[in-house]
């Protein structure tokens, strides 16, 4: 992975929403055909996330994660790349609360990187889908 797209996947609480917005692409669960969404990324002790975000219903593309890990992380604002990744789904419960606490705080800046209702609450994130991504 070259520099700058290293630098725009190690986003920092200062960034703002444009640069946390991203394209996945999955292998739909079902079909087996890839599926291309936009969904916003995170950073948070140190690594990579796709969250679901507060409502706790199904996501088709943590579902296709769950069924075939690998995917394409693209990124497109400022830095544009197609990366191959890995997602991991995060379930161990102290390890969502300490990576969803960190996520919350950043999305509960003055600026809003999250443009959500603010402020959020972690106890509304705790069932989210959560996805750690490693890069290859």
């Amino acid at each position: 992975m070259d520099a700058a797209a290293r630098a725009a996947i190690e986003i920092t609480p200062a960034a703002g929403t444009r640069a946390r917005i991203i394209d996945i692409t999955t292998t739909g669960r079902r079909t087996g055909r890839p599926r291309r969404i936009e969904i916003f990324f995170y950073r948070a002790l140190g690594e990579t996330y796709l969250c679901s975000g507060t409502s706790g219903r199904p996501t088709s593309w943590y579902a296709n994660l769950l069924g075939e890990p690998d995917f394409t992380f693209h990124l497109k604002h400022g830095v544009t790349a197609d990366l191959p990744a890995r997602a991991t789904p995060v379930t161990d419960e102290e390890e969502r609360r300490r990576v969803l606490t960190e996520i919350v705080a950043d999305l509960n800046q003055p600026h809003n990187p999250g443009t959500i209702a603010q402020p959020t609450r972690l106890e509304d994130w705790l069932n989210s889908r959560l996805a750690r991504i490693s890069f290859r």
